[in-house]
Parts: structure tokens; C-alpha cells; sequence
């Protein structure tokens, strides 16, 4: 099969703006019982959370992410770059998604280059559910298709079959935005603009709190 020429140029030109989803070093995969030990469920209603960094300069979107809480709460981060070590992935899914966590997956993405645009929104437990296992059976997606995988799956929800597939993080917000029932969340910090550096401070502060309880 032939792949259209404009295919790679477009990859190429994505991976030149979407640095937060750019095919980060993978992490191996944690095993099945590591999984089970670290599961978390929020107590509150089966929601998703569309989750967008945007440049505070440009306004164009640097990545996508998706919060499902279902039978557990996991974060479905393909190509993403975040890591701690008391948080295991597997095939581009954080596990273990406590508040405490979700707020440290937010602080090390908003910085002074970028802000958090978090979109929640209230499930049935059968969407959950179907949101839970496509994003816990997608496997790693490729650097700078983190839109285009998130939309990929969001229109196999049950009642989401409207959301078009993007390459873009703030295009698929936007359409999220037009669903009935989002609530929407901003978040700023004016920490360095370096992600590296963030995701280390990160995981130091999770690892000491962890220590300590």
C-alpha cells in the first residue's frame, strides 16, 4: 500500500509543534500485579476529562490527554511525556489516578509557556466502561498523534459519535466544548518553562509524600 506523500510531511510538521506529545523515551511496561496494587476509583460519578495543553503564546494546543474513571481512574496519555515512579504505565495509560496525581499530571504541563485546559463530563457506567477498555486496549501511539488517537476513540463512545478525528489538541477541545453537561477547567502556574525540569519536581514531591505516609 501506498502512503500519500503528504502524510509524513504532515507528521513531521506536528511533531514540530507538539512537543509534549513528540514520542517521549518509553517507559516498560509495568506487569499486571504492579497494575492491580496501584488502582484507583474516584468515589464520584463515571466521568471523562478531556485534558489540553496550550501555548499561552501562540494558543495552539501542544497535547491531549483523557481522565476515564470507570472501574478504576486511569489516564490515557499517548505519547506523553509524563512519568513518576509511584505511578506505573502501561502502553500509554497512567494508573493509579488519585486527585493528588491528576493535579500532579496538570502542575508538571502548565508552566509559563503553557496552561491546562481540563474538560470533565458525567458518563453512564456502560460509556465509562467502554471509554475504560478503549483506552486500557489501544497500545503506544506515535509521536504527535495524541489528538488524533484521543478522537480516534472518543467517537466509539456510545452517544460521542459526533466528534470528528483531529491532528489537532485545541480543535478536539473546541468540539468537546460544544457537548452538553462539560465543565471546564483552566490552569496556570508560572513555574520554568522547561517540562524536564517540571516532571522532576514532579516526581520528587510524589515520592517524598509517599515516603512520609
Amino acid at each position: 500500500m501506498r502512503i500519500p506523500m503528504r502524510t509524513p510531511i504532515l507528521i513531521l510538521a506536528l511533531c514540530a509543534t507538539l512537543g509534549a506529545c513528540a514520542a517521549p523515551p518509553q517507559r516498560p511496561d509495568a506487569d499486571a500485579e504492579t497494575l492491580a496494587r496501584a488502582a484507583y476509583r474516584d468515589p464520584g460519578n463515571p466521568s471523562m476529562t478531556l485534558i489540553t495543553v496550550v501555548n499561552n503564546r501562540s494558543g495552539g494546543g501542544a497535547h491531549t490527554a483523557l481522565m476515564v474513571n470507570a472501574s478504576e481512574q486511569v489516564i490515557f496519555d499517548p505519547a506523553g511525556s509524563f512519568y513518576a515512579d509511584i505511578v506505573p504505565e502501561r502502553e500509554d495509560v497512567l494508573y493509579g489516578v488519585s486527585p493528588r496525581i491528576f493535579q500532579a499530571y496538570r502542575s508538571a504541563h502548565a508552566r509559563e509557556t503553557f496552561h491546562v485546559v481540563s474538560q470533565k463530563i458525567d458518563l453512564t457506567p456502560e460509556q465509562a466502561q467502554r471509554a475504560y477498555q478503549l483506552v486500557t486496549s489501544n497500545g503506544r501511539v506515535p509521536g504527535a498523534l495524541c489528538a488524533n488517537a484521543t478522537s480516534s476513540l472518543l467517537r466509539q463512545i456510545p452517544g460521542f459519535e459526533q466528534i470528528d478525528v483531529t491532528y489537532y489538541p485545541v480543535k478536539l477541545q473546541e468540539q468537546f466544548a460544544a457537548l452538553p453537561g462539560v465543565e471546564t477547567d483552566v490552569y496556570y502556574e508560572n513555574d520554568s518553562e522547561d517540562l524536564q525540569k517540571g516532571l522532576a519536581v514532579g516526581n520528587a514531591a510524589l515520592n517524598q509524600n509517599a515516603a512520609t505516609n
